[in-house]
């Protein structure tokens, strides 16, 4: 067996005491193979009389050779956000809906980890978004992004108008519910439904889509990856606008807020199966071609 992968992190879906019975599994498949597996905390406490030694996310990411992450896409990105700085490489089991990112299903998953461990898998890296909001000069949040970063209304049925700048470039000024800033993983996600682009998930560039914009020319705009987005807040009342990252973090806006975006500079690497086929996955996720009754 391949010396990679000797120390493995699990980590469960967030608030879903439905993982158990997964997570119980695969902790003793991966213990039956003489590896050593760490609990991540959140999920532990989930998880009654796991028997296994717990850390956080932190201590996974800097002690754990591969995470394995049980749930859903939404409970991937919250992962790769936390890990990213640590160079651990992740999976995905799918309890969830979709399934673009946790592309292994329960079924199959403990064949699928022995040819994992054995070294028979694909990989690839994945970039992430960092994003900061600039108010008066200084930052005053900031975020990193898996998917998306938006930029939109939330508590008022009026649009919001704001520039748009690339590498100090002014694109041009817009009045819509907002516009969504992602990466080629996240153009399968809130992106592709606000009318955007899909991308190969290993292309270098960034989409910006406009959300519902009042001007009917105005389209969805591919840039280079390592282009620096600038997002000026115009017109908008107190707590009427926000950044939201991955759709799990949320920050509110003022007018003349800054916000700039730009790759992270520490990819996410992802294993798949070695039989992992992009656009097998777009084809059944999307349905494409299928017969409708």
């Amino acid at each position: 067996m391949p010396a990679e992968f000797k120390i493995i992190g699990l980590i469960g879906k967030h608030g879903d005491p439905g993982i158990a019975e997964t997570l119980t599994t695969m902790a003793g498949f991966l213990k039956s193979r003489q590896l050593q597996v760490w609990l991540d905390e959140d999920t532990a406490n989930m998880v009654p009389d796991h028997g296994l030694q717990t850390a956080s996310r932190a201590q996974l990411g800097e002690r754990c050779d591969l995470a394995v992450v049980i749930g859903g896409d939404g409970t991937l990105l919250t992962a790769a956000r936390a890990l990213a700085d640590y160079g651990i490489p992740v999976v995905g089991v799918n309890l969830g809906r979709l399934g673009f990112l946790a592309d292994i299903s329960p079924d199959t998953m403990l064949d699928i980890m022995g040819e994992i461990l054995a070294g028979r898998y694909c990989s690839e890296e994945r970039f992430l978004l960092h994003a900061r909001i600039v108010r008066d000069g200084s930052t005053l949040q900031e975020s990193e992004a898996f998917n998306e970063v938006a930029v939109h209304k939330w508590n008022m049925a009026r649009m919001i108008e704001y520039e748009t700048h690339v590498n100090g470039q002014f694109v041009d000024i817009q009045r819509s519910d907002g516009i969504i800033v992602s990466t080629p993983t996240g153009s399968t996600a809130y992106a592709l439904s606000g009318g955007g682009p899909i991308l190969m998930p290993t292309l270098n560039a960034i989409v910006l889509v406009p959300i519902c914009p009042h001007t009917l020319s105005n389209r969805p705009i591919v840039v280079d990856g390592d282009s620096e987005i600038g997002i000026v807040v115009r017109d908008c009342t107190y707590d009427h606008a926000q950044m939201t990252c991955d759709g799990q973090t949320n920050y509110d806006l003022r007018e003349g807020d800054r916000i700039l975006i730009a790759k992270k500079d520490r990819p996410i690497r992802l294993i798949h199966p070695a039989n992992h086929d992009y656009f097998q996955i777009l084809r059944a996720k999307l349905r494409w071609g299928s017969k409708r009754e």
